[in-house]
């Protein structure tokens, strides 16, 4: 079975925009897909048994070695590929802790590197998305909340919110 076909018709990635502590933005280039050989931040699919925002902290873990925390949701990208699939991303602001050496995953990976947004803007192989992200006057970041139970019925493991 296909990673397409174990998915569905329904898919549900994020994407986790890390900032380091001088305001650089840790950007991946993919050797596969839509985005190959372009600059874009980390992403992947939520997996079985995850919430998104966990899902987030594994991608940019798996795809760079950097371990990051969660600092709140910034947005939604979602659209329709070939008049049948829901592509949907959400994507976070993250902020790394401790040693930020890369150790990315060659598989998958080119490079993967922090670089300044203003520099980035310059990219001639910088994403769509990228772009937009530096061009916003001003990015809202909706920080996440785990203290609540909508009741034992539901047999949630995790539940989380962002509002």
């Amino acid at each position: 079975m296909s990673n397409q076909e174990k998915r569905g018709k329904v898919w549900l990635a994020v994407s986790g925009l890390v900032k380091s502590p001088e305001g650089h933005w840790l950007v991946v280039k993919k050797r596969y897909g839509g985005l190959k050989g372009k600059w874009s931040l980390p992403a992947g699919f939520v997996d079985v048994g995850e919430t998104a925002d966990e899902a987030v902290i594994r991608e940019v873990k798996e795809e760079t070695g950097i371990d990051c925390t969660v600092k709140g949701l910034i947005g939604l990208r979602t659209g329709v590929i070939s008049e049948e699939i829901s592509d949907n991303l959400l994507v976070f602001l993250l902020e790394p802790l401790e040693e930020r050496v890369i150790k990315h995953q060659d598989n998958e990976l080119y490079e993967a590197k922090f670089i300044a947004p203003d520099e980035l803007l310059q990219e001639k192989d910088a994403s769509i998305l990228l772009h937009y992200l530096i061009n916003l006057d001003k990015t809202v970041t909706i920080p996440g909340y785990d203290g609540l139970n909508p009741g034992d019925q539901f047999k949630y493991s995790a539940y989380k919110i962002f509002f």
